[in-house]
């Protein structure tokens, strides 16, 4: 009887073992050197967004985290303006590889931020953004996923 628990018991522990080795593996996203080009707007994965506007976007997630508080990637758009009334919502790096955008606080602070630039805007910003496009490198952290 001892040698046929102690023979379940290491059939669990393979069990077990083999179960985790199914666990779909974690790798870094990279944003390569070429990618800066544009390329990555060609990926099969990437969303085009026509907006009201006129205005089309383009967007590619190099990676969301498992919790989904936490996403990086890639972001491409031409002339638009808008008029955030209500904060922002997410904490959001950006690092300018073309183009620009002029960011306007509700207290009438003027930021300018040219390709080259890098700016970060907290989930409470509250003001006017002003583009005539700009292909940008983001990061977003929202406390509950709803911002990604």
């Amino acid at each position: 009887m001892k040698k046929l628990l102690v023979t379940v018991i290491a059939i669990g522990a393979a069990v077990g073992a083999l179960s985790h080795s199914h666990v779909k593996p974690a790798y870094p996203a990279k944003i390569s050197a070429a990618d800066l080009d544009g390329s990555i707007f060609q990926r099969e994965d990437m969303t085009r967004t026509e907006h009201e506007s006129g205005n089309v976007t383009l967007d590619v997630t190099s990676l969301k985290s498992s919790d989904g508080k936490f996403a990086s990637g890639m972001y491409q758009s031409g002339k638009s303006y808008f008029e955030a009334t209500d904060p922002y919502g997410v904490d959001e790096f950006m690092y300018f590889i073309e183009g620009g955008v002029t960011l306007t606080s509700a207290d009438g602070k003027v930021t300018e931020i040219q390709a080259g630039d890098a700016v970060t805007i907290p989930k409470e910003w509250i003001g006017i953004w002003d583009t005539d496009g700009y292909t940008k490198i983001w990061v977003i952290y929202s406390e509950d996923g709803s911002g990604l």
